[in-house]
């Protein structure tokens, strides 16, 4: 079976690295390669690009050559594996500047007619989000009912057209080594499997 193509998008905000949401990306990409499946990592904090401000920057503008590249790569994926912590229960917000930067008319989505939903650019591929947090998983799951990352899968990346979305959702992140050693085995078998 020939390996498939994975772009991870690392999306802690943080550019010096050091997280365990870095970690999880490493042992993911680590085990991926080591698989044979071909991969392109985009760290989003360190990529230069300005947030927008309006629903003509949003259309028209030209996007910087950082979110160019992000776009190239993420089209020559087969699968994308997307990784943050969730802060203040949602994305941080680099990362959501990112997607609204990289996921746009033209390329994530066709110019919509009147009345009806814009062609999905980005059919064809699949996707996997990783979410840390301090709370316990279950705890978001039931009492927040995952919110957010239900509108991440549902608005944003099935709108553009990924599918199927699957997710992981790792809480008590300070929590013990080998729950953390637990999580970094279990990335690297994801990686192996290119889910």
């Amino acid at each position: 079976m020939a390996g498939k193509r994975i772009t991870i998008l690392q999306g802690h905000p943080d550019p010096a690295g050091g997280h365990f949401i870095h970690a999880l990306a490493d042992a993911y990409e680590r085990a991926a390669r080591d698989a044979g499946h071909e991969v392109k990592r985009i760290d989003v904090a360190r990529l230069e690009f300005a947030l927008l401000h309006n629903a003509q920057e949003w259309q028209w503008q030209p996007p910087a050559e950082s979110i160019a590249a992000a776009q190239q790569a993420i089209a020559w994926a087969g699968h994308v594996v997307i990784l943050y912590p969730l802060w203040l229960g949602d994305l941080p917000a680099l990362l959501k500047g990112f997607f609204e930067q990289t996921l746009r008319p033209g390329f994530a989505i066709g110019k919509a007619a009147p009345g009806r939903l814009p062609k999905k650019l980005l059919a064809g591929r699949s996707a996997r989000v990783v979410v840390t947090m301090g709370m316990p998983a279950l705890f978001y799951k039931l009492y927040y009912r995952a919110h957010t990352l239900k509108s991440l899968k549902r608005n944003i990346l099935e709108f553009c057209g990924l599918s199927p979305v699957r997710t992981t959702v790792i809480g008590m992140v300070e929590g013990s080594k080998d729950a953390r050693a637990g999580w970094l085995t279990r990335l690297a078998v994801l990686g192996v499997q290119g889910a």
